[in-house]
């Protein structure tokens, strides 16, 4: 289903995505982060769909139409070093704070920090080139509301 958008990932040297494509990426980490536990359920995909409508602007149904393309992503997407890798190659640097920044919204929407979360999310951190203060200043911020 997104061979085409997997392969311009993938590929020898990746262009940055159209705006689309990159929502869809951006939003498979976020799924690969609620499913990083073993325990994906209704409150999760209700809180990334809350997160999509309001980080992109969209109605209900678009959002929950977005995340229902980032889980399928999600599940044929490689593992999370190359995904993450193909995303900072496609992705400016100036937009990868955000999706930390997303990634602390559904790690700590539950009010709980899991070390598992907290570990994938340092990965995904320093995969996309930054930096421990920088993420934690993203969490700081997703904190503050």
């Amino acid at each position: 289903m997104f061979g085409d958008l997997l392969s311009r990932l993938l590929a020898p040297a990746p262009q940055t995505l159209p705006d689309a494509d990159a929502r869809r990426a951006l939003s498979a980490l976020m799924v690969r982060l609620a499913r990083a536990d073993g325990h994906y359920d209704e409150d999760e995909r209700a809180r990334i769909t809350r997160i999509l409508s309001e980080r992109y602007g969209l109605d209900a149904e678009a959002a929950e139409a977005l995340r229902g393309e980032a889980e399928a992503l999600e599940a044929e997407a490689p593992d999370t070093v190359r995904f993450t890798r193909a995303i900072k190659d496609a992705v400016p640097y100036e937009a990868r704070a955000a999706v930390i920044e997303a990634l602390w919204q559904v790690a700590l929407a539950d009010g709980a920090r899991d070390a598992g979360e907290d570990s994938l999310i340092r990965l995904v951190s320093s995969l996309l080139g930054l930096t421990d203060q920088e993420s934690a200043r993203a969490r700081q911020r997703v904190l503050r509301g």
